[in-house]
C-alpha cells in the first residue's frame, strides 16, 4: 500500500489555495503556447479577482462536482501545475482527467506523467473507480507520449474538430481501465 496516496516520484498532489492557483493561473495564461496545450478554446485573458471567483465557488459545490489537485515539486514545494478529476459518470465508475502544467521549465522533465500516474492511483484505489478518459489536441505530440507512458491507450478520435492557427486538428480521446492501470504500476512499485 502506498505511504502517500497523493505523493509520486517528482510530485505531490495537495488541496488548491484559491489565492496562489489564481494568480499562477494568470501568469500560466500569458504563456499563449501553454493555454494552446491546454484547451481549445480561444485564447483569452482573465482577471485575477475573476479566477480566484471562479476556484472558490468550485469549491463550495456540495457534493463535489470534481477533484482538483494542485500539482507541487517535491523538491522545493514549488506549484507547477494543476490537475483533476471530473464528469458525470462517478455512478458507473468513471471520470474524465484533465492535466496542465504551467512552469514551462517544469516541460520535458518526467513531472507530467508523475502527476498523471498518481492521479491515476488516486482514482482507482481511492475513488474505486473502473475507468479514466481524456482528451488531446492532435498538436500535442508530448502530451500524448506522456498519456501513452502512463498506460493510456487511443480509443478514437474527433477527425478536424477545431481550428487553429488556419489548420484543422483532431480531438484525440484517450483511456485507461482499472486492469491496464494494474498492469503498468506492477512494474512501477512506488506507485502502489
Amino acid at each position: 500500500m502506498a505511504e502517500d496516496i497523493l505523493k509520486g516520484k517528482y510530485v505531490r498532489l495537495v488541496a488548491v489555495d484559491p489565492i496562489e492557483m489564481a494568480e499562477a493561473s494568470i501568469r500560466w495564461g500569458r504563456d499563449s503556447e501553454y493555454l494552446r496545450y491546454a484547451m481549445i478554446e480561444p485564447v483569452n485573458q482573465y482577471s485575477t479577482r475573476m479566477v480566484t471567483n471562479w476556484i472558490k465557488k468550485d469549491q463550495e459545490v456540495d457534493p463535489p462536482g470534481r477533484c482538483e489537485f494542485a500539482i507541487r515539486s517535491v523538491d522545493g514545494d514549488r506549484l507547477i501545475g494543476t490537475c483533476g478529476l471530473g464528469g458525470d459518470f462517478y455512478p458507473h465508475g468513471e471520470a474524465f482527467v484533465g492535466i496542465g502544467l504551467g512552469e514551462r521549465e517544469q516541460w520535458g522533465k518526467g513531472y507530467g506523467t508523475d502527476a498523471m500516474l498518481v492521479i491515476l492511483r488516486y482514482a482507482f484505489q481511492e475513488l474505486n473507480l473502473r475507468r479514466v478518459t481524456l482528451s488531446v489536441s492532435g498538436y500535442n505530440p508530448r502530451a500524448i507520449r506522456s498519456y501513452e507512458k502512463a498506460g493510456f491507450v487511443h480509443e478514437g478520435l474527433s477527425h478536424n474538430f477545431f481550428l487553429r492557427d488556419g489548420k484543422r486538428w483532431d480531438i484525440v480521446f484517450m483511456g485507461i481501465l482499472r486492469e491496464e492501470w494494474q498492469a503498468i504500476i506492477q512494474q512501477q512499485a512506488e506507485y502502489l
